[in-house]
């Protein structure tokens, strides 16, 4: 039975696949404070039964501080990391009647073996993981720090050691192509490697191979047959040439290699395991990766053997070589017990002589012994930087509950305390980039030059328009000064004509003057003596011509006035007024043709905006005959879609992203503050299914669809308004940004007092969807109960609709999930939140359910409750513990019926109530 089956017997996975993004920042603030490896410490006292184990004391547990140095080495013990793999299907009927030979006490680091039942011996370790401990915190636990190491310019190994059939290949190899939960440690140390390096100037290589029958063996190539190991005299680092490089880009690429090995790897099927490694596997990894490390007052040797200052702050291009190798060992077995035959024989032998070699090597070195006999194998040999070297190493043995095995057991762990006594001396590789630094530099020479010629290039364009400027400015100070004196000499002859005209002015106002008295005199005197004869008729033709005359003086004094008045002004008299008077006209009839055409285009847009709106309601309506009058919600797990012409045309708008492709869903949000309601209706269904989409969902929010459906709860007095903004809301809350700002707006509350005043189950079912769905976030549960979520789910219950129940046991299983979850995490103490809210009356009560939908979320809710051991005893008191035997018995879910059979057997309070009770579970 694989380490996969035993471990889904036993446990819920509740890990979650990790979430990585790229950083091409390789640099760290310009210091570097080396990773502290843990501290080195004898060997775990063994304790036997009676006598107290001897606690560490907190000096010996205190990591030293130490600082980077240039050519400095860090001190680091090998860490031990033990993994207890569950009972498989053959153990449980096997060893039906005998106690594990094997108890833990993670949270102490302590493991007991049972010789007997009188004897039993104690270890410490590095870390102690249960048999339910999930695959990322194996791996944070184990590879983790050794992959951050990594990453940093040390070497870094990762290696499992055990007996076969005790899951090694499922810790460090498991790909988890059904679920992400179960990737192993190779998987999920790719991952974070990708994350950490920038892929256009970092690299990463691979290279995946087999120590088979001390043969070694490539999986990428299975034609490269026995690669020879070539060591470096100078420095010791062992290479295989032969072996095939691959370089990894993205982590498909590096799955699909993997599989590609896991294909060509040596497997058996003997009476420990169905699929027994019958090869070492190891996976090399090797990256290169550019970082910049400041230099203080350092000297760096250049090219011709002299010394290069480098001056306080600089920062030289650095590279960083590591290589972090992960080693799946193929497992121990004892022929008698394998039942190996033949070929598979000869492998075991092969298999154990080079297992024994690593541990003399291993005793060696933890001895203190100036003979390690490394090349006793070719394991040894490739293994040499990782005991004992420059790498920081990390070993995960893997161990077996059942008694059979004992010896073995036994064995693996004296391994890993010999292990933990082996100090390695961490040395970062890196070197500084001269050719990388010449590139640059010649680059950046070749970029000045170009710039600089550039520049030339504008100045003397810059300069050439000078001259052109300066020519013309030469030129207009010449047409200038001709120009003045041309006004000059003109202005000289107005002046001499205007002395000449007030000259003639005068004289002829003075003959007027003179004229005008002698006629008056000639006037009195035909008065005075009226005896005198009528004059003649020369005389009056002489009168008359002095009239006409006197007429014609008037006329020339008035037109002489007028051109002393257009001289005082400069304008010459000649220039007449009519082309001034013809443009003016045609200036002020363009005027009115503009302003014209303005107001058409004004009542244009203002007849295309009112067809637009009408177009909008003509649709709306369309809408409203077509089919969504049976707008409804089916499931609020999944989105609501109404097959409909305008929404799939507003959707299509929306997703192409255009500025006024918004226009739609903006008129569409405008329709909701309509005064009629028939438009309101249809308008917030439209909405609604929009919303059911996940791609429309963010660009709803955007708009103030979401605020528009919360002031309609809050607002509208129309049942159906109501009921179809709940389900717009319920839509929105499976985003978990959207959840936070339904919680900020105090969604809660008014979808708490929605549910009180709606009468139709229909409605009450679309506001518990809601609340469900923000039930499952973890950082909203305390805000959530705050605002009376969870009472506004218990409230709900009255309506007794199997609909509405349904959705309450949904919410209550996902907060009673997500407090499991954060118990097991350790970021949550204390007693559950929907005790204290009063809920678990009401879940003993329907966990029997007849409906499978309120009965299966209702099982998983007490599951969860179960697991907290502050729950028990309230669990017990209020009934809970003959539901519990139920569903370990009747559960159609296996899953669920294995976890209530665990919870059962795990707790010491249900244990000891159901002796009481006298109920065997």
């Amino acid at each position: 039975m694989s380490y996969r089956n035993g471990l889904n017997r036993t446990a819920t996975k509740l890990d979650k696949p990790l979430s990585s993004s790229s950083n091409c920042n390789s640099s760290n603030g310009g210091k570097y404070l080396a990773p502290s490896p843990p501290p080195s410490s004898p060997a775990p006292a063994i304790s036997k039964p009676g006598s107290p184990l001897h606690p560490t004391s907190a000096s010996s547990r205190r990591t030293p501080q130490r600082t980077w140095k240039h050519d400095s080495g860090v001190s680091g013990r090998v860490r031990v990391a033990v993994r207890l793999r569950p009972r498989n299907a053959e153990e449980m009927v096997a060893d039906a009647d005998f106690a594990d030979c094997v108890e833990l006490q993670p949270e102490l680091k302590r493991l007991t073996l049972r010789k007997n039942n009188w004897v039993s011996e104690t270890y410490e370790f590095d870390e102690v993981l249960t048999d339910f401990s999930s695959q990322k915190r194996v791996y944070e636990v184990v590879a983790k720090p050794v992959l951050e190491s990594v990453l940093e310019g040390y070497n870094g190994t990762v290696m499992a050691y055990g007996q076969t059939g005790t899951g090694k290949t499922f810790t460090l190899g498991r790909l988890g192509e059904e679920d992400i939960a179960d990737r192993g440690i190779m998987v999920r140390a790719m991952e974070d490697i990708l994350a950490g390096i920038c892929p256009e100037q970092d690299s990463v290589t691979v290279s995946y191979l087999q120590l088979y029958m001390e043969t070694v063996q490539d999986l990428l190539d299975p034609s490269k047959d026995n690669i020879p190991i070539v060591e470096d005299p100078k420095t010791g680092d062992v290479s295989l040439p032969g072996a095939t490089v691959v370089e990894i880009r993205d982590q498909a690429g590096f799955v699909d290699l993997l599989q590609t090995g896991e294909s060509n790897r040596f497997a058996a099927n003997t009476k420990l395991n169905t699929e027994s490694s019958r090869s070492h596997a190891i996976l090399m990894v090797n990256i290169k990766k550019h970082v910049k490390v400041p230099v203080e007052d350092l000297d760096i040797p250049n090219e011709n053997g002299l010394s290069m200052h480098k001056s306080k702050g600089s920062y030289p291009p650095t590279v960083r070589k590591s290589k972090l190798i992960i080693v799946d060992l193929a497992g121990s077995e004892r022929v008698d017990k394998s039942g190996s035959e033949g070929l598979a024989l000869e492998e075991a032998k092969s298999i154990n002589l080079s297992l024994t070699a690593l541990g003399k090597c291993i005793n060696a070195l933890a001895d203190g012994k100036s003979h390690v006999p490394i090349r006793d194998s070719k394991l040894t040999r490739l293994l040499r930087d990782s005991f004992g070297g420059t790498a920081r190493t990390s070993l995960v043995i893997t161990i077996g509950p059942s008694p059979r095995h004992r010896g073995e057991t036994m064995s693996t762990i004296m391994f890993g305390q010999r292990a933990m006594k082996i100090e390695n001396m961490m040395k970062r590789r890196e070197e500084f980039d001269y050719k990388s630094m010449c590139h640059k530099l010649g680059m950046e020479l070749e970029r000045c030059f170009a710039e600089s010629e550039r520049q030339n290039k504008l100045l003397l364009d810059v300069e050439r328009k000078l001259e052109e400027r300066l020519e013309e400015t030469r030129r207009a100070e010449k047409n200038l000064e001709c120009a003045l004196e041309k006004m000059a000499s003109e202005r000289a002859r107005h002046q001499k004509e205007h002395v000449e005209v007030l000259q003639n002015l005068e004289i002829e106002r003075t003959e007027r003057l003179r004229m005008e008295n002698e006629l008056q005199a000639a006037k009195s005197d035909m008065k005075n003596h009226k005896e005198v004869p009528e004059p003649s008729k020369d005389v009056n033709d002489e009168i008359l011509e002095l009239k006409l005359q006197l007429e014609n003086e008037r006329q020339s004094r008035q037109q002489a006035e007028r051109e002393l008045r257009i001289l005082k002004s400069g304008v010459p008299s000649q220039y007449g007024n009519s082309e001034s008077t013809e443009i003016m006209i045609l200036s002020r009839r363009l005027e009115n043709e503009i302003q014209r055409r303005t107001k058409l285009e004004d009542e244009i847009k203002r007849l295309q905006n009112q067809l637009s709106q009408a177009t909008l309601e003509l649709e709306v309506a369309k809408s409203s005959a077509s089919g969504f009058t049976s707008f409804g919600l089916n499931s609020l797990k999944t989105p609501m879609i109404v097959n409909h012409n305008f929404e799939s045309d507003l959707g299509h708008n929306l997703d192409t992203g255009r500025p006024q492709d918004h226009v739609g869903l903006q008129k569409l949000l405008s329709l909701l503050e309509s005064q009629d309601v028939g438009i309101q209706v249809q308008a917030v269904k439209v909405v609604a299914n929009l919303a059911a989409e996940e791609a429309h969902q963010e660009k709803i929010v955007e708009a103030g669809g979401l605020h528009h459906m919360l002031l309609l709860l809050r607002d509208s007095e129309d049942e159906t308004i109501r009921r179809v903004a709940a389900g717009a809301i319920a839509n929105l809350a499976m985003n978990e940004r959207n959840q936070e700002l339904i919680m900020s707006e105090g969604g809660i509350a008014l979808l708490s007092r929605t549910a009180d005043n709606a009468e139709d189950p229909q409605t009450l079912r679309m506001v518990a969807g809601a609340i469900a769905n923000l039930c499952g976030n973890d950082k909203l549960q305390l805000k959530l109960r705050d605002d009376g979520g969870i009472k506004a789910l218990l409230k709900m219950v009255n309506s007794r609709h199997s609909d509405v129940l349904a959705q309450v046991a949904r919410g209550i299983a996902n907060f009673a999930k997500c407090e499991s979850r954060g118990v097991v995490q350790g970021s949550r103490m204390g007693r559950s939140l929907l005790i204290d809210e009063g809920a678990l009356p009401w879940i003993v009560g329907n966990a029997n359910n007849e409906a499978s939908s309120i009965r299966r979320h209702i099982e998983l809710a007490l599951c969860h409750l179960a697991q907290q051991d502050v729950n028990a005893r309230d669990l017990v008191a209020a009934g809970a513990l003959r539901e519990l035997v139920r569903i370990s018995r009747e559960c159609s879910r296996e899953d669920i019926r294995m976890l209530a059979r665990r919870l059962l057997a795990g707790s010491s309070i249900f244990q000891s109530e159901l002796r009481r009770l006298h109920i065997v579970p």
